[in-house]
């Protein structure tokens, strides 16, 4: 999730575990508990884009990092509040939520989570846009509010309860709503006879309204979208082709196997000129009415001194104000 979001849980959690003792204090670590995990961005400036995007939610989005990190925290900032009431467990205790609570999160987005670090296995249900503001801002509501007041309020813990009850049952209803839409993409697709090898559904950008799915086939990917809001049991898929076959002799290069292995195989290949590019399918297109937009995530492969490399394309301005009322409008259905 965006960092805002982050922040906001990691500042609830930190006034649940500790709020009582050391009152805004407690939001703030838990605050920069719940930032630290995203630390692994700074990968890319030290690394190619495909190794940085390897790298990025793994080690620091672990369980063993959350389990490893917080006892030395905790330590840390019980020495540096040594004449406070909380001991080193209740640091501890705060900063294992923190650190914990943000990968917790980021496993409902597409991108994925490895929990199990080292295992190499994310976990992703895919039901959450990154930014999602019906998410975060009635949770920043409630931590503003438990920050106004004295930390012997017993007012501040509710607040952060609400807001953390209101978040974790607008999470379980989009997965809710990511099963409903499902059986909604699969009813289309018998319909229309369409054969597929599998199916992969999520949220479209800010909302849990419009969901998109991406449908593997023989040769090609189909892509359709479907509004809770929509009249029409029809789903439209619009066909992009995997010209897997474009990649040709270098389809055994170490670099392209790593990459197929970053997009969970979800990838097709385009030719400009005499460039190729990977396209990451998971995240879609900057144009979701467009076939030919391009994609979110994209390499574009290189020969430099023999070897394979990839980098990403510039992306070209567009037109944000016209993409974003054009998917406000898609939201309300057809």
């Amino acid at each position: 999730m965006d960092s805002l979001t982050q922040i906001v849980l990691g500042a609830a959690v930190g006034e649940l575990a500790l709020g009582k003792k050391m009152g805004n204090k407690a939001i703030l670590w838990g605050a920069i508990a719940g930032t630290i995990p995203d630390l692994d961005v700074m990968t890319k400036w030290f690394f190619d884009p495909v190794r940085a995007n390897e790298l990025h939610r793994g080690f620091s989005h672990s369980i063993f990092f959350s389990l490893l990190a917080a006892p030395l925290f905790g330590w840390l900032l019980s020495k540096i509040y040594k004449k406070s009431e909380a001991g080193w467990r209740d640091w501890t205790l705060l900063m294992f939520l923190g650190l914990f609570t943000h990968p917790l999160l980021d496993a409902f987005t597409t991108w994925g989570t490895q929990l199990f670090w080292p295992s190499p296995y994310k976990v992703s249900f895919k039901s959450i846009f990154v930014i999602d503001p019906l998410y975060t801002l009635p949770f920043l509501l409630c931590v503003v509010l438990a920050m106004r007041l004295k930390r012997e309020n017993p007012k501040r813990r509710s607040y952060a309860k609400i807001g953390l009850i209101i978040s974790s049952s607008y999470l379980l209803l989009t997965l809710i709503l990511k099963g409903y839409t499902y059986t909604k993409f699969e009813a289309s697709l018998i319909a229309q006879n369409i054969e597929y090898i599998d199916i992969q559904t999520k949220p479209t950008p800010f909302n849990s309204v419009l969901w998109t799915a991406n449908v593997e086939t023989a040769d090609a990917y189909r892509i359709g979208y479907y509004s809770i809001f929509d009249k029409s049991p029809t789903i439209q898929f619009s066909t992009i082709p995997k010209n897997h076959e474009l990649l040709g002799a270098i389809a055994e290069d170490p670099l392209i196997e790593r990459l197929i292995r970053l997009t969970e195989g979800w990838y097709t290949i385009d030719q400009q000129e005499d460039t190729l590019l990977f396209n990451d399918l998971r995240f879609g297109q900057l144009d979701f009415e467009d076939p030919k937009s391009p994609f979110v995530f994209s390499y574009e492969l290189y020969y430099n001194a023999n070897e394979l490399h990839a980098r990403e394309p510039e992306k070209k301005f567009r037109d944000g104000y016209s993409l974003l009322k054009k998917l406000f409008v898609r939201m309300g259905g057809i």
